[in-house]
This record gives structure tokens, sequence and C-alpha cells, in this order.
């Protein structure tokens, strides 16, 4: 694994030794992030890269102009290597790395940077085959939810056979995509309305 684009440009990631996982590869992450690109949801934005692993979609993020980003792990074995990772990248002062049961702190808001501009959702492929309202996965979406700016965006990587529910209390999906035995779903934190200027409000009453 490696980060394919922006500052830290081909840089390997160290990848976790004896897990169970399934990294994204270069295909499908550049697709991803070409939709996030256009989207607006990367420059300067906080993120949060959640059952990180590696770190691979924080660190890709941190590369192409995120402002700042938090990695939450279960395993302090993976936090090792992603501690590392981030070390590597030179992205010790952009970071922040969090063990803890995602299940339960969902994208922990941090003192400095408080809510989400953009959060990865990359649950075990056993717990995201049941996505539904009342499974794990939906209860914690429910709570990133809250956790997310208004206008933020959360990513949620699955099986693809999963069912996803079309909303998780205020995201909406807005995107889906599907790529060999996955798909991704692209939530979104509805924005504040702006009000209307003086001028509308003055041709509304004429």
């Amino acid at each position: 694994m490696r980060i394919i684009a922006g500052s830290k440009r081909g840089m390997r990631l160290l990848p976790p030794k004896g897990q169970d996982t399934r990294p994204i590869t270069d295909r499908v992450k550049e697709a991803l992030f070409s939709i996030l690109y256009s989207k607006g949801k990367l420059t300067d934005s906080v993120v949060a890269d959640l059952f990180s692993g590696t770190g691979s979609m924080g660190l890709e993020a941190l590369s192409r102009g995120a402002k700042f980003c938090t990695f939450i792990d279960g395993s302090r074995k993976v936090i090792e290597i992603l501690d590392r990772n981030i070390e590597k990248a030179e992205f010790l002062a952009e970071s922040k790395s969090v063990c803890a049961n995602i299940l339960k702190v969902g994208a922990a808001m941090t003192p400095e940077h408080g809510g989400y501009d953009l959060v990865f959702v990359d649950p075990p492929y056993k717990m995201s085959t049941s996505c539904a309202a009342g499974s794990k996965v939906a209860d914690m979406m429910e709570l990133i939810a809250t956790q997310v700016n208004k206008g933020g965006m959360v990513t949620l990587r699955t099986h693809l056979r999963s069912r996803i529910e079309e909303a998780y209390g205020e995201l909406q999906q807005v995107d889906l995509r599907e790529w060999g035995n996955m798909k991704i779903a692209f939530f979104q934190k509805p924005a504040d309305e702006e009000p209307a200027d003086d001028a509308d409000l003055n041709h509304e009453e004429e």
C-alpha cells in the first residue's frame, strides 16, 4: 500500500502484522478521492479515519491538502504501526491517533478541531454485511451524524451485498459506487440554508 497522490505521493505504508485487513486498491482509492475532490471535500478539511488500519485513507487525505486527521482503531498493535506511518509521512502535527471502541465513540471530536468535514468509515467485512436500521453499523453511523459539521461528508465502505439505508440520522445518501465485491456509499449532512439578501426580500415583497 502507498500514498498515491499529493505531497507524499509514492510513499509506501507499513502494513499491520497478522491482522485480518482488506486494503483498498490504488484504482478504487484514486476513484474515491476523485469523487471527493469533485465535491470539494479535501482541501483544508478536518478528517476522521475510522477503523483506520495503516492510515491509508487519512494519510491520503492529508497528502492531498486536508488540514487535520484523527485516526481511530480498536487495536493497539495496529495503532503502533499507524503511528510509524504518520511519523514516516511527517504528519505528526496534523494527526492524532486514538485506540478506542469505534462503535461507542464514533468519530470522537477533538478539543482543538471540534466536528469533522469528512469521515471515512471502513468496518470489518463481517460487521459491514449488516448496515440496516438497528444494526451496530447503523447505530454507529447515527452517532457519527452528530459529530459531522453541516455540509460534511461520510463515506461508508461495505460488502457489495450489504443493505445500506438511505439515511442515518441527518446523514443523507448522495452517491453510491460499486467495485468488485465492495461498495462505497457517500453520505452528506445538509448545510445550513443561506438567508436571502435584502434585494431578494424586496423583490418578493413587490
